[in-house]
């Protein structure tokens, strides 16, 4: 009877999860000002083309196309929780890899690794970033995506302080976003923990160094992550990157 009720508590605890989660991407599809671009950032963001979203639900790829860019009328609230468990109970289909990743980052994060987290509304280029950090691509790669978000970083504190479960939550809820770390010495580090990662940031920024390790490039351009750096003082960037 112990077995069976452990099991069972176990099982609810993963359906609480389950609702939360799908609860917490719909509330922000809904809530966004562009929920087509929302809506796309999260089918991205789990992987999930838009033949296979359609075939799931069994609607036409024309019609997730034309919600995610704003060709037709928003969806409605059932709608987006009924796309929203489409995107869910894919991923778990598969193995449930990115709805376990981004449960785990709905537990917070420790203060003392993380000077700023934030999610946008609407993407960023990495041009733009550069731009607003006034920061130097040190590496471009081809295949540049979006950036839904940042993080900023103690880089010391995190790969020392964080198991690879807590490294993670670095993502927010996306993993196409710029990880910032500050307290770089050669950029070695950070991109060796990244390198072992199963999830890889949109793009990285080094803060308070000019020259990067030829390692650190080395890891990037395997793993496709642009690379920037930046001498912007910490303040001044997470002002730069809250302005609308």
């Amino acid at each position: 009877m112990e077995g069976g009720t452990g099991y069972s508590a176990r099982a609810n605890e993963r359906g609480d999860i389950r609702v939360r989660l799908a609860e917490r991407m719909a509330g922000e599809i809904t809530l966004s000002d562009s929920p087509g671009e929302t809506l796309r950032k999260w089918r991205m963001s789990f992987g999930i083309v838009q033949t296979e979203l359609s075939a799931y639900l069994g609607i036409s790829p024309s019609v997730v196309s034309d919600y995610e860019s704003g060709r037709r009328r928003s969806p409605g609230v059932q709608t987006v929780k009924r796309i929203v468990n489409a995107i869910i109970d894919m991923d778990i289909a598969k193995g449930g890899s990115k709805v376990r990743a981004y449960t785990a980052m709905m537990y917070g994060f420790n203060p003392n690794v993380i000077y700023d987290m934030e999610e946008y509304e609407l993407p960023m280029s990495v041009e733009e970033l550069a731009e607003r950090i006034d920061a130097s691509v040190v590496l471009d790669v081809k295949s540049k995506k979006p950036l839904y978000g940042h993080t900023i970083i103690d880089s010391i504190r995190a790969i020392l302080e964080l198991s690879s479960n807590e490294f993670q939550r670095l993502y927010g809820w996306s993993t196409e976003r710029a990880l910032i770390f500050t307290k770089v010495s050669t950029g070695r580090s950070p991109m060796v923990a990244l390198r072992v990662t199963s999830f890889k940031p949109g793009a990285v920024v080094l803060h308070g160094i000019s020259k990067v390790d030829e390692m650190a490039l080395k890891i990037a351009e395997i793993e496709q992550i642009p690379v920037l750096t930046t001498l912007m003082d910490i303040s001044n960037i997470i002002e730069a990157l809250h302005r609308k």
